[in-house]
């Protein structure tokens, strides 16, 4: 199993953040979202918030397909909904390219590397 750890803003809009988390609660995200995340072999997700970043933590397979799971999405049409949705709170990280939206982290320190 790998970790892998992405990240995004939010625009800077209290009233656009607070959405954005509502839609992310449990009795609102659509059943669609989930099913995509577990189809596509995700274990486990989890999104943290500071001011407007977004930090996402997902606990994948060791063949996890990125790109397997990007063509899905776009060839669904619930989640590209969703993603339409999303955008409206979301906005790009300077360094992100052109239509990129969640920036993948490079871990720089592991705990265990450095322990018994």
């Amino acid at each position: 199993m790998n970790w892998q750890c992405l990240a995004l803003d939010l625009r800077d809009d209290p009233a656009l953040i607070a959405e954005y988390e509502h839609w992310h609660r449990r009795e609102n995200i659509w059943p669609e979202i989930v099913a995509s995340i577990r189809e596509a072999g995700i274990l486990d997700m989890q999104i943290f918030r500071t001011g407007t970043r977004l930090v996402m933590l997902m606990r994948v397979p060791a063949d996890f397909d990125a790109d397997a799971k990007a063509a899905a999405d776009a060839a669904s049409e619930r989640v590209q909904a969703w993603e339409t949705l999303m955008s409206t709170f979301q906005q790009p990280l300077p360094w992100a390219a052109a239509g990129q939206k969640w920036v993948p982290m490079q871990r720089i320190f592991d705990l265990a590397e450095c322990v018994g």
